[in-house]
């Protein structure tokens, strides 16, 4: 019997994956254009933070990105077994941390179901939902790097 240490990804494995990639680009005071696959999002900051609010802030587009993750698996689930899609609804809300370092404190997501989901699949959808890529990445952090181009 041969004794095997537990397959763990080395930073040459990482560095294989499919890399994705995002722009995002300057446009006026504390607005900025995401372009993801040529699709685009503005970013801003509310007025009293300075901004002219003519778009989410990122950090509610990163709770956005977790429930909008959230309510893809639990659509998923829905169709996987044949069930209603319809109704089916997200909610996020979050709090800010008070000290620093800046950032998000706590989150908060309702998974609301169609009406005619049967309460006895409401624990699976919400096991599933509970699964989602960017609830596990939270979980297991990637690693980041923050450099500059030369």
């Amino acid at each position: 019997m041969t004794n095997t240490a537990p397959e763990t990804t080395t930073a040459q494995e990482r560095q294989s994956a499919v890399e994705h990639r995002l722009d995002v680009t300057h446009v006026d005071g504390d607005a900025y254009e995401v372009d993801i696959r040529g699709h685009r999002i503005l970013v801003d900051q509310p007025v009293d933070a300075g901004g002219t609010d003519i778009a989410p802030t990122p950090v509610e587009l990163f709770a956005a990105s977790l429930a909008t993750c959230v309510a893809f698996y639990a659509g998923r689930y829905l169709q996987r077994h044949g069930l209603p899609r319809d109704g089916l609804r997200v909610r996020s809300e979050f709090t800010m941390a008070t000290d620093r370092p800046a950032r998000v404190d706590s989150l908060r997501l309702v998974v609301v179901p169609p009406q005619e989901l049967p309460t006895r699949r409401h624990a699976a959808l919400l096991a599933v939902a509970s699964h989602c890529t960017v609830h596990n990445t939270l979980h297991e952090p990637p690693e980041i790097r923050i450099e500059m181009e030369s």
